[in-house]
């Protein structure tokens, strides 16, 4: 008799603005990427936010932060995420939070694309306490003041930062 064996490969999608990517966000990737066989990090684009780093820069920094992964897979996204769920055949979006207040803003957002694709199930995971803390605005204004953010972002991130705001003392 014989036997098939049927593989289906998790896959899922974590989204952000990565603005800058922080150890927060590594940390939701580095377990993400543990149960899921494939992790597609979207860099989002909204026209209605202003950014310190363009879309560009974003993905490079989280390409290279995730290089060592060949599961996952970066990429700008400038539309609704379900769309790029959809057009990716992927069902699982992952969310990272922090506290209540980050989990009320994504129940939000997950009740809103679902009622947009109710095939879409969205995961949220918190992060690690020792990252709680880690804010990309307070990052920003942090190191705008020349503040050593090398606790909270990788090097390549702390770097960008410091090219951005000029300073020389990270």
């Amino acid at each position: 008799m014989l036997s098939y064996a049927l593989f289906i490969m998790l896959r899922a999608v974590f989204p952000g603005s990565f603005d800058p990517p922080t150890y927060g966000h590594i940390n939701i990737i580095e377990r993400a990427v543990e149960i899921f066989d494939e992790l597609h990090i979207i860099v989002a684009v909204n026209r209605e936010k202003k950014y310190l780093f363009s879309p560009e820069e974003r993905v490079a920094m989280m390409r290279n932060l995730v290089s060592h992964w060949s599961n996952v897979h970066v990429d700008m996204w400038d539309s609704l995420i379900v769309n790029y769920l959809s057009k990716e055949n992927i069902k699982v979006l992952i969310r990272g939070v922090r506290g209540v207040s980050d989990f009320a803003y994504e129940f939000d957002l997950s009740m809103m694309n679902k009622g947009l694709n109710p095939s879409i199930e969205t995961i949220f995971m918190t992060t690690d306490p020792k990252y709680f803390i880690l804010r990309s605005s307070a990052i920003k204004e942090l190191a705008s003041f020349g503040g050593d953010v090398s606790t909270m972002v990788p090097p390549i991130v702390a770097e960008a930062l410091k090219k951005k705001y000029d300073r020389a003392s990270f």
